[in-house]
Order: C-alpha cells, then sequence, then structure tokens
C-alpha cells in the first residue's frame, strides 16, 4: 500500500473517530456547545498523541506524552471530558486573546479554532520537553501560530498580555498575582484550584475589589511545578496501609493519631441515600468546608485488611482532631447507597452521630441546590470578613463557612441558607467543640 494511500485511510479513520468522541461527549453532557463540538470534531488528536494506536487517541482518557525518569507523568493530554468542561466555562469568542498555564499542544489547538484568526493563543510550560514537543505537534497539526512559551506559568506571560481568558491545566493551590494583573478587564480566569485537598475547576470574574466563581466543576490534574508547587502533608496509619491527607492544616499533636485505629469503630447512618454511581461531589465540598481538622482518608489497594471502609478508598472526606478520627461511610443495598460515618477515638460515638447529622443538613438544605458560592480575596485586603484575632490561621470559621487563607489569595466558601442568614447551627457548633 502506497503512504498516500495509508495516510488517506488514516485520515478518514481519525475523522471518524473524531466524531464518534463528540458524539459520545454530547450523550455525556460534556458538550453542550455548538462551537466547542465542531473544535473537537476539527482538531486531529491523534497527531498530539503519535505514539499511541489512533483508537486510543480518540479514546475518553487522559493520554500520557512524557514521564521522568520515575515513571512519573511530566506531560499529558488531558482527557477530553474535562477539556470541554473547561472551554465551555471559559466562553471562548472569536477574536479573545487567551493565555494558557500548563502545555499540551491539544488544548491549545482547540482554544486555537475558538478564538479563530484574528484571536492569539500564548501556551506556557515551565518543562522544556513538555514546550518542544508542543510547538512540533501544534505545527504538524497545522496551528504554527500559537506562541510557545517556556517559563514559569506562575508568573503569567506579561509580553502578551491582557488577555481576555486565563486557562490553567494544571492542579493549582493558590492564585498568583500575576494572573490577575495579566487579565483584561472583563475577563475569565479558569483554574483547577485546589480547596482543602478537593480540586474544583473555577470560572472565575472579577467583581468589584475580588472574584466570584460563576461555576465549579470537578476535576483532577497533576500539580503545578515552580515556584507555585505546594505539597499536600500525609500521615500514615497502620504502615503504609492508610493515608491521611491534609492540605492546609495539619493535627496539633499528630502523635495523639497513633493507634487511634486499633480502638472500637463506632458507626452512625444518616438515612440520606443515592442511586450507586451517582457523583455525591457537593457533599464532599459541603464536608471539607464544615468540618475542623478536615482531610482525606486513602487506601493503599495493596496493603488493604479492609479494616476501614471509606465512600471513596482513593480521597475519602474525613476529619482528624485531639486523637479522635471519622471519615464518609457509605453501605450498599439493591443499587442504593445510604450515607453514614465511622469513627474512632474517645469521642467516636459522638463524632459519628455528629458527622451523619451533617450529611443530613446538606441532604435537607443543599442536594439538588446551586452550590456554594466561592470568592477569591487578595490575601491582604479586607475581604470575605476575617474574625478579629484570626491573623495566621490557614483556615476561618464563619457562620455560614469557611474562609481557606494561601499564599496569594483567601478563598470563601459559604454555602446560602434556603431559610436566608442564619448561624451555625447547633450541631456544627458542637462538632466544632471536639478536643
Amino acid at each position: 500500500m502506497s503512504r498516500v494511500r495509508s495516510m488517506h485511510i488514516e485520515d478518514v479513520s481519525a475523522a471518524r473517530l473524531r466524531a464518534a468522541m463528540v458524539d459520545r461527549l454530547r450523550e455525556l453532557g460534556a458538550i453542550r456547545d455548538r462551537r466547542v463540538a465542531e473544535a473537537f470534531a476539527t482538531v486531529p488528536r491523534h497527531l498530539f498523541a503519535p505514539e499511541e494506536p489512533l483508537e486510543a487517541a480518540y479514546a475518553l482518557d487522559r493520554l500520557v506524552t512524557r514521564r521522568d525518569r520515575h515513571g512519573m507523568s511530566v506531560g499529558s493530554v488531558s482527557a477530553p471530558q474535562v477539556q470541554a468542561m473547561m472551554l465551555e466555562q471559559a466562553a471562548l469568542e472569536p477574536g479573545m486573546r487567551c493565555l494558557e498555564i500548563g502545555s499540551g499542544g491539544y488544548n491549545a489547538a482547540l482554544i486555537a479554532e475558538l478564538v479563530g484568526p484574528h484571536g492569539r493563543v500564548t501556551t506556557v510550560d515551565i518543562d522544556p520537553g513538555v514546550t518542544g514537543r508542543a510547538a512540533r505537534r501544534l505545527a504538524a497539526a497545522g496551528y504554527p501560530d500559537v506562541e510557545v512559551v517556556l517559563a514559569d506559568g506562575e508568573h503569567g506571560v506579561p509580553e502578551h498580555a491582557p488577555y481576555d481568558r486565563v486557562i490553567v491545566t494544571a492542579g493549582a493551590w493558590d492564585i498568583p498575582p500575576a494572573w490577575l494583573d495579566q487579565l483584561a478587564d472583563g475577563g475569565v480566569l479558569v483554574v483547577p484550584l485546589r480547596l482543602r485537598g478537593l480540586t474544583r475547576s473555577l470560572a472565575l470574574e472579577r467583581e468589584d475589589d475580588h472574584l466570584v466563581a460563576r461555576s465549579a466543576r470537578v476535576c483532577a490534574f497533576p500539580p503545578m511545578r515552580g515556584a507555585g508547587a505546594h505539597a499536600e502533608r500525609v500521615l500514615l496509619l497502620r504502615g503504609r496501609e492508610i493515608g491521611l491527607r491534609f492540605d492546609e492544616e495539619w493535627p496539633g499533636d499528630a502523635n495523639l493519631l497513633d493507634g487511634v485505629l486499633a480502638t472500637p469503630r463506632a458507626e452512625a447512618w444518616s438515612g440520606v441515600r443515592i442511586g450507586a454511581g451517582k457523583p455525591f461531589d457537593l457533599l464532599e465540598l459541603w464536608l471539607a468546608t464544615m468540618l475542623d481538622g478536615f482531610c482525606l482518608l486513602s487506601v493503599d489497594p495493596a496493603l488493604d485488611t479492609g479494616l476501614v471502609a471509606p465512600a471513596n478508598p482513593y480521597g475519602c472526606p474525613a476529619t482528624a482532631r485531639a486523637g479522635n478520627l471519622a471519615y464518609l461511610a457509605a453501605r450498599r443495598d439493591r443499587g442504593v447507597v445510604e450515607f453514614g460515618a465511622h469513627a474512632y477515638g474517645p469521642d467516636a460515638p459522638l463524632l459519628a452521630e455528629r458527622l451523619a447529622e451533617l450529611i443530613r443538613i446538606w441532604d435537607r438544605d443543599h442536594r439538588g441546590g446551586p452550590g456554594p458560592r466561592i470568592t477569591v480575596h487578595p490575601a491582604g485586603a479586607p475581604g470575605a470578613h476575617p474574625p478579629a484575632g484570626s491573623a495566621g490561621r490557614a483556615t476561618i470559621r464563619l457562620p455560614e463557612g469557611l474562609v481557606v487563607t494561601k499564599r496569594h489569595v483567601r478563598v470563601a466558601i459559604s454555602w446560602p441558607s434556603p431559610t436566608g442568614p442564619g448561624t451555625v447551627p447547633d450541631v456544627l457548633r458542637g462538632l466544632l467543640d471536639i478536643g
């Protein structure tokens, strides 16, 4: 078979696979915008992962394109449903100037399709191997005008600012000043921001002296490197079987958790049920907002003895305080899941019941609702109403939610009450009083 004939067959197959991918993304609800669908149907994703078989290039999976010497991914093409979600959050229009922080090539090509020939796309990455590959792949796919910059994305790319859209494609713990300084008036920042260990893609717009999230969607990205890097701290229990991952906080005396899992387990069930396989990300974020000592509990599948049974073994909402540990539990019966709590330590029965009551409050007041209001304020500004005497604390409890303090910003997460402004329910005050 001639090379020309072989290339023609591959092009036809790729077009068919692209169309099937778009159809699947529409079925999943990942694509709703006609222009986003057209971009996905146009950009040849397989050219950005030439090592992969054609079918794999159009599967709804992340494609690892580069690994370090330890086998860890340092370059990838994100899953198309995540890219589609963030592009729809960005609401790109023809003629816009866009900065992408974190390069892979494919997403920049999609952005270029959406902003059109009169728009401008700049993509920046800290890794020369990533930027070199992205530039080559973009040229091969027919997008040589995308500007590929080797730099630390923490500082943006000031020479091409201002940008109508800044889209971050790496997991960020903070929002550095450069991203906001380089954002045009009326611009939107789309960023996968880590909030107490949970990552949400936020579409942020300026409102007076702060930013407001117009949408918050579940996602996962490899963490930022360079100046914006921020590592979680991990407390291991029972050797390495169970890990507690803390983001902003750390137990006051972690030694108090030694042997906590050897104490009797208390259980409390909320009566709150969902269909098996249904998402419960709003519940996870609610617990992250309401629980002091919040962490994510993970179980090593190779070492799992079955001692703990978290609702999500890869990252389950939990609280660890004053020698007590509790986590979100789930029991399944005939395709239905009921949420509850497992707790250990001296206050285990009380802690389990109070965690179960938090689940009931979420079910009563917030399940199926719009979710929390998330606002971002400069760290030195007076916004987010921090109580007196709270300076220097990583998290600040508010009547309606929580303020998380980072290096550059404070993030306020509040849950609108269905009955109007009010105070923290008694169960929350009691929960916060433990320890």
